[in-house]
């Protein structure tokens, strides 16, 4: 073998060894991966029961409903779809109606998001990038002095 036969099967080597580290990097993470995603995104990309992901979007004017204890139910909505979301625990203190809130969980076989962690605004010009961006997309009017990170959604 010569010496530049040598140098191709290390520098091979060495890239296959890279290649297998990275798939079980990859594997490793998908299941502390999570997807953002709207209401709209969930029909339209089929996301499958028991898939942990986000959801972001806008908390439907009239839909919050407390149940026994602290059981909540409220839609979520990027204006075009929406989604019933349950959550058990304490609430964000500026988590209302007509808001942006993003809720981590899974959807249930009947197409309800049982949410273990529900994140709210924090002041009245703020709205999360991924939720204000998502709405931006699905034509959602946004203030016209906002910038990225501190929107104010606008319903239309």
């Amino acid at each position: 073998m010569t010496r530049k036969q040598k140098r191709g099967v290390l520098i091979g080597g060495g890239v296959a060894v890279l290649a297998v580290a990275l798939v079980l990097v990859l594997f490793a993470l998908k299941d502390s991966i999570v997807f953002f995603h709207t209401p709209s995104d969930i029909v339209e990309k089929g996301v499958q029961p028991g898939q942990r992901i986000r959801l972001g979007g806008l908390v439907e004017q009239g839909s919050v409903v407390r149940g026994q204890g602290t059981t909540i139910t409220f839609k979520v909505t990027d204006t075009l779809k929406d989604i019933p979301v349950t959550f058990t625990g304490v609430l964000p203190d500026l988590f209302k109606e007509g808001q942006g809130v993003v809720a981590e969980g899974m959807l249930d076989g009947n197409g309800n998001f049982k949410a273990d962690s529900v994140l709210a605004k924090h002041d009245e010009n703020y709205m999360p990038r991924d939720v204000a961006k998502a709405l931006e997309a699905k034509g959602v009017k946004l203030g016209t002095s906002a910038h990225p990170g501190q929107l104010k959604a606008e319903m239309p």
